[in-house]
C-alpha cells in the first residue's frame, strides 16, 4: 500500500509537471505568439531590402543632413540634425542603428569648408535608435536612447512620437539619400 501511495503521488506530480511545460505562457510546446504581418509600406523593410540588395547587406558611417529645428530655450537659433546610419545584416542585436547628432545650422561657408562627418563630430549625439528586425519601431528588441541636458544617452520609452520620428528619418532622409547614392555612384 505504501508503494501505491508513492507511485500515485509521483504520477500526479509528473502529470502536473508535464502540464506546466505544455501550457506555460510563451514557452513549452504550445504555439508561440506570432508577430503581426509586416505592412507592405513598412519603412524598415524597405530600407533593409535596399541595403541587402544594393549595398551588400552592410553600411557603415553613412551620414545625411536631416531636419532643421528651433530650440525652445534659444528660439532665435536654428539647429540641424545629422543622422549617422550603420547596418549589418549578419548581426542580430544592433543590426541597424541611427545616431542623431545636433549641430547649429551650418552656414554656406561651413558647408564648403567641412565634411558632413566633421560637422557630425563637432556636434553632440542626442538620440540613438536600434532596430533588429523589420516592422514598426517599438517591437521587442528595439531600443531607443536619448540624452537629456548634459547627461549621456540613456534608455527612453518608445512613444508614438518617437515612432513617428524614426519613420520620418527613414522615409524623408535615409532612404532617399541611399537611393540617390545608389543611382549616382
Amino acid at each position: 500500500m505504501k508503494k501505491n501511495i508513492l507511485f500515485t503521488a509521483g504520477g500526479i506530480g509528473l502529470l502536473i509537471f508535464m502540464a506546466a511545460i505544455l501550457w506555460m505562457p510563451g514557452g513549452g510546446l504550445m504555439a508561440r505568439e506570432k508577430n503581426p504581418p509586416i505592412p507592405a509600406n513598412d519603412p524598415t523593410a524597405k530600407l533593409f531590402n535596399l541595403l541587402d540588395n544594393s549595398y551588400g547587406g552592410k553600411l557603415s558611417d553613412f551620414y545625411v543632413f536631416a531636419d532643421v529645428y528651433k530650440d525652445p530655450a534659444h528660439p532665435d537659433e536654428e539647429w540641424q540634425h545629422i543622422l549617422r546610419a550603420e547596418y549589418n545584416k549578419n548581426l542580430f542585436f544592433g543590426k541597424f542603428k541611427i545616431y542623431v547628432c545636433s549641430i547649429s545650422k551650418p552656414t554656406p561657408a561651413q558647408l564648403k569648408t567641412y565634411t558632413i562627418k566633421e560637422m557630425y563630430d563637432f556636434g553632440s549625439v542626442s538620440a540613438k535608435f536600434e532596430k533588429i528586425a523589420v516592422g514598426p519601431f517599438g517591437q521587442k528588441g528595439d531600443l531607443y536612447l536619448r540624452a537629456e541636458g548634459d547627461m549621456p544617452l540613456a534608455t527612453a520609452p518608445i512613444t508614438p512620437e518617437v515612432q513617428a520620428t524614426y519613420d520620418k528619418y527613414l522615409t524623408q532622409y535615409l532612404i532617399p539619400a541611399l537611393e540617390k547614392q545608389k543611382t549616382s555612384g
